[in-house]
């Protein structure tokens, strides 16, 4: 089923998600891995962030993971600079809630974008970027079908060290013919 697997529902993001988004946002051990610039942010940054950047987007679209048998939630999985002409977008995810790291909720919470930008959206190209050191989410990629495409050299100043960002990429046909051969 669209935007549901066996144990994670996706649902749109709304303004009452924002003291939620707030905590992760400002969690520095959930940010260490996915934010290039680890930062503090008070609530009225947060609200104004999420009010214009993710609500009011026409380029963005982002979902709340939420964890089916208790209905809590747990991460955000987000499409940005979505590209309708040229059917190309960017996606992130973060898992937000620490004790549900390690335990495959953000791979079923990215296929079931995925499965929604290359079946409903009929998007042609996704990219991400992921830091070099967090080896965890590039093996995840690697599996659902991500190739790497380049990468920016030291480009990421984390903990007195530099840093790559490395870009992927997955097209729509390898992404289905991934799903056809996994049946």
């Amino acid at each position: 089923m669209l935007f549901e697997s066996s144990r994670v529902r996706l649902r749109k993001m709304t303004k009452e998600d924002t003291e939620l988004y707030h905590k992760w946002r400002n969690d520095m051990e959930v940010m260490h891995s996915t934010n290039s610039s680890l930062d503090v942010y008070p609530m009225e940054a947060t609200k104004e962030f999420v009010d214009h950047v993710i609500l009011e987007s026409h380029s963005a679209k982002c979902y709340i993971m939420v964890e089916k048998g208790d209905e809590i939630p747990i991460g955000i999985v987000s499409l940005i600079n979505i590209d309708y002409k040229n059917r190309n977008a960017e996606c992130i995810i973060d898992i937000g809630e620490k004790e549900y790291w390690g335990k495959g909720y953000g791979s079923e919470g990215l296929k079931l974008l995925l499965d929604y930008v290359f079946y409903e959206m009929n998007l042609h190209r996704v990219s991400l970027k992921v830091f070099s050191f967090n080896d965890r989410a590039i093996r995840l990629y690697t599996k659902i079908g991500f190739q790497e495409e380049g990468n920016s050299r030291q480009s990421l100043f984390r903990n007195g060290e530099w840093h790559d960002i490395i870009h992927m990429g997955l097209l729509q046909n390898e992404y289905l013919e991934k799903q056809v051969r996994n049946i």
